[in-house]
């Protein structure tokens, strides 16, 4: 794919951009270019463009608005101490997108051309990379890449867009954790659920995201981080959280996560199974229920239980809260830190990365 660039006139001064990168927060802060390349189905993938970041002039009839056919991933690029930007297995959110791309009806993008597309929007905008090797950093900022792609053709009427358009935006990131890793406490929701056999659940689409925002928020008024949601057949199998995949480890250190089909298949969550697995933790994927859940910490048969996603990477769980009681935090962290320093190892090239899941961009 053939990427033109114009170059953003009035880039973010060195003075401002230090300010940024040292308390970056998420998704507050843009960086000086964008990515946008556009389809029909005459001219197929075509137009693609760097150019200054800027707000989208979209006509009230655009067909995102009325009928949300949209898609989005999400991971990050990192610096290195010697220097060089990474990211983490961008072949693995190129084909989950063209999974998402093919349950919401549109043109897949090949997997060389999205990671072609990120890596120049990187590369582009490579200062933006924070550095963690001094400076007073928690150690663990990165840049934010969220590729996105959406219906722009202007009509209004039930069918796939025949105008597509895919872009790039990045935004600088902070540490997940500020002063230390903390367990996230969650709340079951015993009202709504997220997704169905058949429907939207396995794909990364804005609709699966906004399915999630009222139990979310009865969490927050629960004083919780994130809600639990269980299957919609019988409310009691769980599925994931608002915006994680969970982990369950037993005493004999097997691991249990529950399986995919309605959930989505979260490429830290699929990193997880792979590492865990060399570190001599067989992974079980199937249904696990709620019961089992409680059951499991009360008894001690469940020693530890983690969540998992791009932003946190891994996160122990704490309570569990319902209207019916609570449960408590599990008694151990030891297996969840373990596989989180080795992801984080491997994410800022503190450690080997023997998997070969470092993509190399500058």
């Amino acid at each position: 794919m053939q990427i033109s660039t114009t170059a953003n006139p009035a880039p973010v001064d060195d003075a401002r951009l230090a300010e940024i990168l040292a308390n970056p927060g998420f998704g507050q802060h843009f960086t000086d270019h964008m990515l946008t390349v556009e389809w029909t189905p005459e001219d197929g993938w075509h137009a693609a463009r760097i150019e200054p970041y800027g707000p989208l002039t979209l006509d009230p009839a655009t067909a995102v608005l009325h009928y949300a056919q949209e898609t989005f991933e999400g991971m990050k690029a990192y610096r290195h101490d010697d220097g060089s930007v990474w990211t983490f297995r961008p072949d693995q959110n190129a084909a989950r997108m063209v999974r998402s791309s093919q349950r919401l009806a549109f043109p897949e993008l090949p997997v060389d051309d999205f990671v072609a597309c990120v890596d120049a929007l990187v590369e582009a905008d490579q200062r933006w990379v924070p550095d963690n090797a001094s400076g007073g950093g928690e150690g663990e900022k990165s840049l934010y890449l969220r590729p996105f792609m959406f219906a722009s053709e202007v009509f209004l009427g039930v069918r796939p867009a025949q105008h597509v358009t895919f872009m790039v935006i990045a935004s600088p990131a902070g540490a997940y954790f500020k002063g230390g890793i903390k367990p996230v406490n969650l709340w079951l929701s015993e009202t709504f659920t997220r997704a169905g056999r058949g429907g939207m659940g396995a794909a990364k689409t804005g609709g699966n995201y906004a399915a999630s925002l009222a139990a979310q928020r009865e969490a927050i008024e629960q004083g919780c981080d994130q809600v639990v949601f269980l299957d919609d057949q019988e409310f009691r199998y769980i599925e994931e959280l608002g915006g994680m995949n969970l982990f369950f480890v037993h005493a004999d250190g097997h691991i249990v996560t529950p399986e995919t089909g309605t959930i989505l298949e979260g490429i830290t969550r699929a990193s997880i199974i792979e590492l865990a697995g060399k570190l001599g933790h067989a992974v079980e994927e199937r249904k696990f229920s709620i019961d089992e859940w409680r059951d499991g910490v009360a008894s001690g048969e469940i020693t530890e239980a983690f969540a998992c996603g791009t932003a946190a990477v891994v996160t122990p769980v704490g309570e569990l809260r319902s209207p019916h009681g609570t449960t408590p935090a599990p008694a151990s962290t030891e297996l969840t830190m373990q596989i989180r320093e080795a992801l984080v190892g491997m994410q800022f090239g503190r450690a080997e990365d023997t998997f070969g899941w470092m993509h190399r961009v500058v």
